[in-house]
């Protein structure tokens, strides 16, 4: 089927592997990735017979799963089951949209299709059932996804616990289904699949294809093919049953180089043809052709920092979930390509600004492929492995919103975004234990810990407007990792020197003191409630403390240690105050005032200070803090050993 698939329907240009209009292919079950690497070698992407050779092996191009920005040719990284399946719907809604957008009558600048192959393990993943009914629901017809139903997994064969009718399934999901009996020999039913698969354009497709594992292998269609290398007495028997040379490995015959480099040469002409019709674009449609090209650049539009808003203490106070729908409709105006939506909690997450069209299918009347902001219903997983698919198709900036706490629904996903170095934003509200009533099941002490410890993956818990807006900038320029913002339900002041710019460092002094004896340094909500404590223990035990706002340590990590020790200087003892865990603050704080248990259901109020979370119960732990380093040395954390 890969094959036929790259042959016959596949168009890509290899010379130019990220031309624009090319068609998107997703590896889903990415443990079979050696094939999808023999594919991009014959058809001569940057992926030479070297490279084959050292499948697997440290460093090489060839490694155990496909990852994008490694091997040429790849679109996504793939490998954990059914992300590579929702990666392919998240592209066919950015071909959709980007289509909408930019294409005019005789003028397809955007138009090509997603084709994915999946297996009997993406379909048990849980992230493939919720892509898939959402790609049913928005009649995305330019996805053709390659079922190979070959009933084995690693345990052995699917009756142990995947018995269901899968085409049934994606019937009531509202593809449109095909299935080919005998797929290890009926390429013509294949390729008629394939071409009515192109011919539906209101339903995606799903072709589910029975084929034998290992076909010709001594155990052939069993699960001892699944992982594990044939030997060199089996490879030597499925050679001979199908004609070839035993003794020679990695060999290509020159006939079929010759047919994968026409193919090739086709491609070449279509993104020439391309280019031609982009020129003609532009002369009747500059306006449209100069923002495709921008896009496709990867530059944001003129002065669009600008856009941010800025407070003072005089604005008044608000959870910094609302600061966000302010950014976020002041940056949508500006950045047309910022495209996204909540996983079924608009009203709470505040993310769809004023004016803004759903992205539906035009047919439901409920607004278009033009639209930018996505209903992603209940399906946090999906929504964030689909945002990683946009991300990956290139010409937007997609962003997904949820409660903190659901993030952790889709992990697998938002570890794959940081994986990938895509520019994905995730709007988290409902951050910490001030949320209140609904309880310990929905208050995230511990999300912040995970995420920070994520390589390559930005975490924000901004403590006023101008922190939002400063953990927005930061996250347009970071163009190559995620960002996380964490915000409140809570409303929370604006801050006496807080600024939009100072929260690019990751940490700052917010407020200062003639020799400080304490370094109280937090986050979020916390900043202003030590903002109270420092005054309260200058007044009236005449303690100098100053207060570091710390809204993204992963920024403040990347600072010179100048910086650092500019901002916790050297004898100084340093208390972090955050309502979440305290895994972390060690690198940072000789104490930490925070969580080592799940929350309450409350008033946020009421649970806040049932933690301790108030001036008085922090300045009391401050004083024994104080009290502990009277007589000790103070350590310095800042120093290390090696970089």
């Amino acid at each position: 089927m890969a094959h036929l698939l790259f042959t016959r329907y596949l168009k890509a240009n290899p010379k130019n592997s990220n031309w624009y209009n090319r068609d998107r292919f997703v590896l889903s079950n990415g443990h079979a990735c050696a094939l999808q690497y023999i594919l991009l070698h014959l058809m001569g992407y940057q992926v030479t017979m070297d490279d084959l050779k050292s499948f697997r092996q440290l460093d090489s191009k060839t490694p155990g799963h496909p990852e994008n920005h490694h091997t040429d040719g790849i679109e996504v990284t793939t490998g954990p089951l059914g992300q590579g399946f929702a990666n392919a719907v998240g592209m066919a809604a950015a071909e959709a949209h980007m289509a909408a957008t930019f294409n005019r009558p005789n003028f397809p600048m955007v138009d090509n299709y997603t084709y994915a192959i999946c297996g009997d393990g993406c379909l048990q993943e849980g992230v493939c059932a919720e892509a898939a009914s959402l790609a049913g629901h928005l009649k995305l017809g330019k996805l053709i996804v390659l079922y190979d139903d070959n009933h084995v997994s690693i345990d052995g064969n699917t009756n142990l616990g995947f018995t269901e009718n899968v085409t049934k399934r994606f019937d009531a999901y509202d593809w449109h289904v095909q299935h080919i009996a005998n797929g290890d020999e009926d390429l013509d039913g294949l390729a008629k699949a394939i071409e009515a698969a192109k011919a539906v354009t209101d339903k995606p497709s799903l072709i589910s294809i029975r084929t034998t594992i290992g076909k010709g292998a001594a155990k052939e269609g069993t699960a001892g093919v699944h992982g594990s290398p044939l030997g060199d007495e089996d490879v030597a028997a499925v050679k001979n049953k199908f004609g070839f040379d035993p003794e020679k490995k990695f060999v290509v015959p020159q006939e079929v180089y010759d047919a994968y480099h026409k193919v090739a040469q086709h491609g070449q002409q279509a993104e020439d043809q391309w280019n031609q019709l982009f020129k003609k674009y532009e002369a009747e449609f500059p306006d449209l052709a100069k923002d495709l090209a921008r896009r496709l650049a990867g530059k944001l539009p003129e002065d669009w920092k600008k856009a941010l808003p800025r407070y003072t203490p005089a604005d008044k106070a608000q959870a910094t979930r609302k600061f966000s729908e302010i950014a976020l409709t002041a940056l949508a105006e500006k950045i047309p390509e910022l495209i996204g939506g909540s996983a079924d909690l608009t009203g709470s997450n505040l993310t769809r600004w004023k004016g803004a069209e759903d992205f539906q299918s035009p047919s439901t009347g409920l607004g278009s492929y033009a639209g930018r902001y996505f209903r992603f219903g209940v399906r946090e997983h999906g929504m964030s492995a689909m945002l990683n698919g946009m991300a990956a198709y290139g010409g937007v900036i997609p962003f997904g919103a949820t409660f903190l706490n659901f993030i952790e629904y889709a992990m697998g996903a938002v570890r794959l975004t940081a994986l990938s170095n895509f520019r994905v934003i995730y709007i988290m509200t409902h951050d910490s234990i001030g949320l209140g009533e609904d309880g310990p099941t929905h208050q995230p002490v511990e999300a912040a810990a995970m995420l920070r410890a994520t390589p390559n993956l930005l975490f924000f818990r901004p403590a006023d407007g101008n922190e939002v807006s400063g953990a927005y900038l930061a996250a347009m320029e970071n163009v190559h990792r995620p960002s996380v913002l964490s915000l409140t339900r809570q409303g929370l002041p604006n801050l006496e020197g807080s600024a939009v710019e100072k929260a690019l460092y990751g940490g700052y002094v917010l407020q200062d003191v003639a020799n400080p004896q304490l370094v109280l340094v937090a986050t979020g909500s916390e900043v202003a409630i030590s903002v109270d404590t420092a005054k309260l223990l200058e007044q009236q035990h005449q303690v100098s403390v100053r207060v570091v706002s710390m809204p993204c340590l992963d920024l403040f990590d990347e600072q010179s240690h100048e910086y650092k020790e500019s901002v916790f200087p050297r004898g100084v003892p340093v208390i972090s105050v955050e309502v979440l865990s305290t895994v972390g603050w060690g690198k940072l704080a000789h104490a930490s005032i925070g969580l080592d248990t799940f929350g309450k259901s409350g008033p946020y109020q009421e649970v806040y200070h049932a933690f301790g979370f108030y001036p008085e119960a922090i300045a009391k732990k401050a004083q024994q803090v104080l009290k502990y380093y009277k007589s000790r040395e103070v350590p310095y954390l800042m120093d290390r050993p090696f970089e």
